[in-house]
C-alpha cells in the first residue's frame, strides 16, 4: 500500500522533509540560546552594583567594553583638543545635542569623553569651554556606537565640526591622533561657577551645574559668543545585546516561527502520505479506474482496422 513511497518522486519528497526539519529544530534552539543569554545578561546586570557606588578605574584597565566593564566608571588624564557636537540626541524626550570634548592622554591616545548635553540645534547654541590645562576626568564607559544604536545619524553630510555617532572609527578621520575605540560620559558637569571652567583637578566633581558665563565656545563644534547653557550629563546606557528588549523577544518571536515550520512540513508529509495512500486503496478496490490502465486503453492502435472494398470488373 506504501510502496509509492519508494518511487523516485517521493524520495525527493522524503528528502526534503528529512533535511528540512532538524534545520528548522536547530534554527529554533540557536534563538532559544540568544533569548538565554540576553535573560543572563540582564540578571547580572541587576545583579552589579549601581555605576556610582563602585570604585573608578583607569580607562586602560577596563578596555575592551563589554557587557562586564560597561558602565564602569572609568578615570583618565589627560588635556582637552578637539571639540564635536553630535546632534539629534533626545534627554528626557527633549531634543539637542551632545557635547564630546577629545582628551589627549599621556599616551598620545585621545579619549572621546561626552561633557554633557544641551537642548536646542547643533552649530546655533553657545556651548561652553571645556577645561583648560591638564584635567582628570571620571565618567561611565561606554562601548563605540554603531549604525544600529539608537540615536546614531549614520546617512552623513554633517556640518563641520559635528559627527553623527561616537565611534572611533568615524573620529579617527577627523583628528590627527589616535582615538580609544570607547568613551565616557561624566557622571557631574565640568563647568565650574563663576564664568569658567576648572583649569586643573579633577572634572566631574561639581555638585551643580552652573553657565560658563560670557566666554566664547571653544573648539570644532561651537560657535557664537550668547551666554552658554548649562551641560546636562548624558546617562550611561546598558551594552548592545544585553537586557529584555524588543531584540529580546524578537528572539523568542523567531524561536515560535522556526518550530511551526517543522510542524508544518510534518504535517504536509503526513498529508500528501494519506492522500496517496486513498487513491492507491481507491484503485484496487475498483472504485476508480487506474489512471495508467486507463490512458492505455484510450490510446490509438497501431493498426486500424479498415473496411473490406470489394472490387469488381466489368466483363
Amino acid at each position: 500500500m506504501y510502496r509509492f513511497l519508494l518511487t523516485p518522486r517521493w524520495w525527493g519528497i522524503n528528502l526534503f522533509v528529512v533535511l528540512a526539519i532538524p534545520f528548522c529544530v536547530f534554527m529554533g534552539t540557536w534563538q532559544l540560546g540568544r533569548f538565554e543569554d540576553r535573560v543572563q545578561t540582564h540578571e547580572a546586570a541587576e545583579k552589579q552594583p549601581a555605576p556610582g557606588t563602585r570604585a573608578a578605574k583607569p580607562i586602560d584597565e577596563l578596555l575592551p567594553v563589554d557587557t562586564v566593564t560597561s558602565g564602569r566608571p572609568a578615570t583618565a588624564t589627560g588635556r582637552y583638543a578637539d571639540q564635536f557636537l553630535v546632534p539629534g540626541r533626545k534627554l528626557d524626550d527633549r531634543t539637542g545635542f551632545y557635547v564630546v570634548g577629545m582628551l589627549r592622554t599621556d599616551s598620545g591616545k585621545a579619549l572621546p569623553v561626552v561633557r554633557g548635553w544641551l537642548p536646542g540645534k547643533a552649530g546655533h547654541t553657545s556651548v561652553p569651554p571645556a577645561p583648560a590645562g591638564d584635567v582628570t576626568v571620571t565618567g561611565d564607559l561606554q562601548a563605540s556606537e554603531s549604525a544600529g544604536t539608537a540615536g546614531v545619524d549614520a546617512t552623513g553630510g554633517l556640518p563641520h565640526g559635528q559627527v553623527g555617532m561616537i565611534s572611533a572609527a568615524s573620529l579617527v578621520n577627523l583628528v590627527p591622533y589616535d582615538v580609544y575605540d570607547a568613551w565616557v560620559t561624566l557622571q557631574q558637569s565640568d563647568v565650574r561657577t563663576g564664568g569658567g571652567a576648572s583649569a586643573t583637578g579633577t572634572s566631574g566633581t561639581s555638585g551643580t551645574e552652573e553657565t560658563a558665563g560670557d566666554e566664547e565656545t571653544a573648539g570644532k563644534g561651537g560657535k557664537g559668543t550668547a551666554t552658554a547653557a548649562a551641560l546636562r550629563p548624558v546617562p550611561a546606557t546598558a551594552a548592545q545585546g544585553t537586557g529584555l528588549d524588543l531584540k529580546a523577544f524578537q528572539n523568542l518571536g523567531y524561536l515560535c516561527e522556526w518550530f511551526v515550520f517543522a510542524a508544518f512540513v510534518l504535517f504536509m508529509w503526513f498529508r500528501l502520505v494519506r492522500r496517496e495512500a486513498e487513491a492507491a486503496r481507491d484503485v484496487r478496490l475498483g472504485l476508480v479506474a487506474d489512471p495508467d490502465t486507463a490512458a492505455s486503453d484510450t490510446a490509438p492502435s497501431d493498426q486500424e482496422a479498415t473496411p473490406d472494398r470489394v472490387v469488381g470488373t466489368v466483363s
